[in-house]
């Protein structure tokens, strides 16, 4: 890991300076100056029919302005006074001998960037004691309100707003969140480099997705970003395959989109390769289109460059390759009106990333009619600081592709040379970018074929 990521993680995670970002962004709407935020942690829940606790993911909302993972914690912060309040569990005697001794308040106080610190059950007092004035507005978001909690001192009590100032400030990264998600980055490409190993002598998918798990685990990130996507053969060409468990004999393939979590910031990385150590021509083909895609991405890159734009033209590459491969036939204008590269490229370019591996701010148009732009997950323009995935595609997925061939669409694809690209399944390659004013900043260094 570089000098420069250790040295921004020895510092407290800045979550005074997300609750100014937020409280900006509220005064920004014309709301009251007068104002407290207040958000609840994840509540500690237990499995059913067990004395156990589920697995435990602190809410993005809560650490964003807090930079605290512990379960069942509560926070203030008083926009006029910028003053943020965690509170914390206290110390239950019964469940020290199970647990260990919590974590107290001159620990959190520390370790947290944080104005104060108290236990739990002064959360109503200290309610109370923002509420009097006339004018004093709580904003909350309405799902995360613990029953025994009473707004009552309050003025007035905003529900509608919290959650969107928070969604739209995450979009920008600062300096510290970067270096969690290189992090993120970092341990995941060895982890990535870990399970190529593997294949060589694997005999099925499992064993790919237990060394990318177990080198996350080895290399300090306990949490994975998302459910690891461990594809192999025609599998691929599923574009959220989940299984994981199929065998790699006489598979060509192996698609893996697997990201670690690190203290709650994700990694989302994908790679295909060979499992014989070489292409096949076909698939070399489809790979050397996809990376072409990613580069034609590469090259559009900076800050408020309109998304819509790059997912475009990563399609016009994809036709470009396509008709190269005699896959595609007509004329490349006539192709990309029609829409027919859809069919092998369903998903949009990328999505935001932090938090969430599908981070927040986007903006998504789900009910867009155009096919080509309907799951494109980012909207609009993209900011200097926002963290975006580039991740273009080339899959040969038959309940996409057979339907349209007897339609007038089907009539751009040349079904006989499409019959030898069947066993690629799917190529995706993905990587993390950082938005600069003058370009882009690639934190993801996979080895790429």
């Amino acid at each position: 890991m570089s000098k420069s990521v250790e040295a921004t993680l020895e510092g407290k995670y800045p979550a005074k300076a997300h609750c100014r970002r937020v409280a900006q962004y509220l005064l920004d709407q014309n709301l009251s100056r007068d104002g407290v935020i207040y958000l609840e942690a994840q509540k500690t829940r237990m499995v059913e029919d067990d004395d156990q606790a589920m697995h435990f993911r602190q809410r993005r909302y809560f650490f964003y302005l807090s930079g605290c993972k512990l379960p069942d914690a509560y926070l203030l912060y008083s926009i006029p006074l910028e003053k943020l309040t965690l509170f914390i569990p206290p110390v239950v005697q019964e469940e020290v001998i199970w647990s260990g001794l919590p974590e107290s308040k001159e620990e959190a106080l520390a370790k947290y960037d944080v104005d104060d610190v108290k236990y739990t059950n002064e959360v109503n007092a200290a309610l109370a004691a923002y509420g009097p004035s006339k004018s004093t507005t709580v904003y909350a978001i309405p799902e995360q309100i613990a029953e025994h909690i009473t707004f009552l001192p309050f003025a007035a009590t905003n529900v509608d707003t919290l959650r969107t100032a928070i969604d739209e400030c995450r979009v920008v990264k600062d300096s510290y969140e970067v270096a969690l998600i290189r992090k993120a980055n970092q341990i995941s490409t060895k982890a990535h480099i870990e399970a190529q190993q593997v294949a060589r002598h694997a005999q099925n998918e499992e064993e790919l997705y237990g060394a990318f798990i177990g080198s996350c685990i080895s290399n300090g990130a306990h949490e994975q970003a998302y459910h690891s996507i461990c594809a192999s053969g025609t599998s691929c060409a599923t574009l959220h395959y989940v299984r994981n468990d199929r065998p790699l004999r006489n598979r060509l393939n192996v698609l893996m989109d697997a990201g670690a979590e690190y203290d709650c910031y994700c990694a989302d990385i994908t790679r295909t390769f060979p499992l014989s150590g070489t292409f096949t021509p076909e698939s070399q083909t489809i790979y050397d289109i996809v990376k072409d895609m990613q580069e034609a991405a590469f090259k559009m890159l900076h800050a408020n460059v309109q998304w819509e734009d790059v997912h475009a033209e990563t399609h016009r590459v994809a036709i470009r390759g396509l008709v190269k491969a005699g896959i595609l036939v007509g004329d490349e204008k006539e192709l990309f009106d029609s829409r027919v590269s859809v069919a092998f490229y369903p998903h949009g370019l990328g999505h935001y990333l932090g938090m969430d591996t599908h981070d927040t701010g986007g903006h998504a148009n789900y009910a867009d009619k155009d096919s080509m732009f309907q799951y494109l997950r980012v909207r609009g323009r993209v900011p200097a600081g926002a963290v975006i995935t580039v991740e273009p595609g080339v899959y040969f997925c038959k309940f996409i592709i057979e339907p349209i061939l007897d339609k007038e669409v089907g009539k751009h694809i040349n079904k006989e040379v499409l019959e030898k690209f069947w066993d690629v399944g799917g190529v995706r390659i993905e990587d993390d970018v950082l938005i600069t004013d003058e370009g882009f900043e690639n934190l993801t260094d996979t080895p790429k074929l």
